[in-house]
């Protein structure tokens, strides 16, 4: 089965640093095929036949190994990454008016309540929730007041990882 594991916080300001051809080697290590890495935020796509439990635990258990650090994960199949990236309005964009992420979720976050639990100003930013994740799309004239940067503060943060609406589109696709 097709895999795509999301690491959370690594190379990104003074998180974790992981080097992404010694992560390609890793997942071979640890028994995965097909495997490829895109770009520098922990996107790692592969191959198993083994169950999702059991690879993030895998996964995580070797990451520690190695770096000496926690570094949570996050595995969706491929169906579950094209499902998501399928429910991203396509004029949704990264551009010079406005911004578009994927917080992908991890189960313990995993519902739609997510959407009124977060310190955003929902006149300002437009939320879609859809299993596996939260879709936002703000105009950058109306970052600042989204409050979207404030998630970054909420307990809810942790069971995130985030990334842009170019990588969730080209995941999807790999």
């Amino acid at each position: 089965m097709d895999y795509i594991a999301l690491l959370r916080g690594i190379n990104v300001g003074n998180s974790i640093k992981i080097n992404m051809k010694e992560l390609k080697t890793l997942f071979e290590q640890c028994g995965f095929s097909n495997v490829s890495t895109y770009i520098n935020s922990g996107n790692v796509i592969f191959k198993s036949n083994d169950k999702k439990n059991s690879i993030t635990e895998n996964i995580e258990k070797a990451l520690h190994i190695t770096s000496g650090n926690e570094v949570k994960v996050l595995v969706k199949t491929k169906s579950e990454v094209v499902e998501i990236a399928n429910s991203i309005p396509g004029d949704w964009q990264n551009n010079d008016d406005q911004k578009t992420d994927v917080a992908y979720l991890f189960e313990s976050l995993d519902n739609e309540n997510i959407i009124n639990e977060l310190p955003v100003k929902k006149e300002y930013i437009q939320l879609i929730y859809v299993k596996g994740a939260l879709i936002w799309n703000v105009r950058r004239e109306d970052y600042n007041k989204s409050h979207l940067n404030k998630i970054i503060s909420h307990k809810a943060y942790k069971d995130m990882t985030i990334r842009n609406v170019n990588t969730a589109r080209y995941l999807a696709k790999c």
